[in-house]
């Protein structure tokens, strides 16, 4: 159990961009765009503190929609945040930031602002919109200035691969503070757009190779190695070793669902995972957080049934993406399909 606990909260679905890889509209499964209410707000956000005195976690939000920026209560929600004191990150767009909207949430207590680039400026704008590439590196900027730090998250799939060294490149010459990528989970498997594993493989062993060399020049970006296969590939190389205390059954790493974080959708429906399309676990408007949290939530923390990292010893450390195999397959639970390790029976007494 980690020490603060994360609420991805989706505030609105009010956005000013259509990305191609977006799920609130997938599968044209919005007849209308949601939004909550102020009261609706102060609900959700009081349930989320009672959660967090019964299982005695510090919170932490992350708020998105859509673009949060554009719920009419934005800065009532900011306000209230730093009433209690509470960090936050706001992962949305960046066509509304100025340097006075950047210092506003600064003095709210706005730690990180996060930014997507999906390729270089052709692939982008066709992910997202004409001018948004352009306008993200604008951005940056007024971020940095402000004293925040600002993340750039790109979304790897088989259409954007081999434009990820380039996006590094960019990101390191506009002083980006952060950056990190994940893979497109699919919402069908008619939309899956993956890589075969090797290929996957050879672009994390490409962006070690990249990472490497701008640490070594002193670079001030940090390469988050978010995807848990990372792992993996770090294990292969031999620079993670299972530590000789690591104890049968306990979880030290990997996918944090069922551990530290859950998704409020602006409906008030709670997901284990946004990116995990059937793993709605109840409604923060009709439930309490924190029965959930023991009740519906254990269905994602019986780490005996996935098919495959169950038999492998960096079970406790890696899992791969289950929200990958899950947009594949439907099943929480499959094999990641980008995973390239060949599985043999563990024995943990060994």
């Amino acid at each position: 159990m980690k020490e603060y606990f994360s609420f991805q909260w989706h505030i609105t679905d009010e956005c000013d961009q259509r990305c191609k890889h977006c799920y609130i509209f997938s599968e044209d499964n919005r007849i209308k765009l949601n939004i909550m209410t102020w009261a609706q707000i102060q609900e959700i956000f009081y349930n989320c503190m009672d959660f967090c005195e019964v299982y005695d976690r510090l919170p932490y939000f992350y708020l998105t929609g859509g673009d949060p920026i554009l719920h009419p209560d934005f800065w009532k929600l900011l306000a209230l945040l730093k009433e209690h004191g509470i960090p936050f990150t706001i992962l949305g767009n960046p066509f509304h930031l100025t340097d006075e909207v950047c210092r506003r949430l600064r003095d709210h207590g706005c730690q990180k602002y996060q930014l997507s680039l999906d390729g270089m400026q052709e692939t982008h704008d066709w992910f997202r919109k004409q001018g948004s590439f352009a306008c993200t590196l604008e951005k940056i900027d007024c971020i940095n200035k402000a004293g925040i730090q600002s993340v750039i998250m790109t979304t790897v799939s088989g259409t954007n691969r081999k434009e990820v060294a380039a996006i590094i490149d960019t990101v390191v010459a506009h002083h980006v503070d952060v950056f990190a990528f994940a893979r497109y989970c699919p919402t069908s498997e008619e939309k899956y757009t993956g890589m075969t594993p090797q290929e996957y493989r050879e672009l994390l062993e490409i962006c070690d190779h990249k990472f490497q060399e701008y640490e070594a020049a002193g670079c001030s970006t940090y390469f988050n190695k978010k995807d848990h296969l990372w792992t993996l590939y770090e294990y292969e190389k031999g620079t993670f070793k299972i530590p000789d205390s690591a104890g049968e059954g306990t979880i030290y790493g990997g996918c944090n669902c069922g551990n530290c974080h859950i998704t409020i959708l602006p409906n008030g429906d709670i997901y284990a995972c946004r990116r995990v399309q059937n793993s709605k676990v109840g409604n923060g408007l009709e439930d309490r957080l924190a029965d959930v949290w023991v009740c519906q939530m254990e269905n994602y923390r019986d780490y005996t049934k996935f098919e495959k990292c169950s038999k492998c010893e960096l079970l406790a450390w890696c899992r791969g993406c289950p929200a990958v195999g899950s947009g594949k397959s439907g099943n929480f639970y499959a094999a990641d399909p980008q995973c390239w390790k060949e599985i043999q029976e563990w024995n943990y007494s060994n």
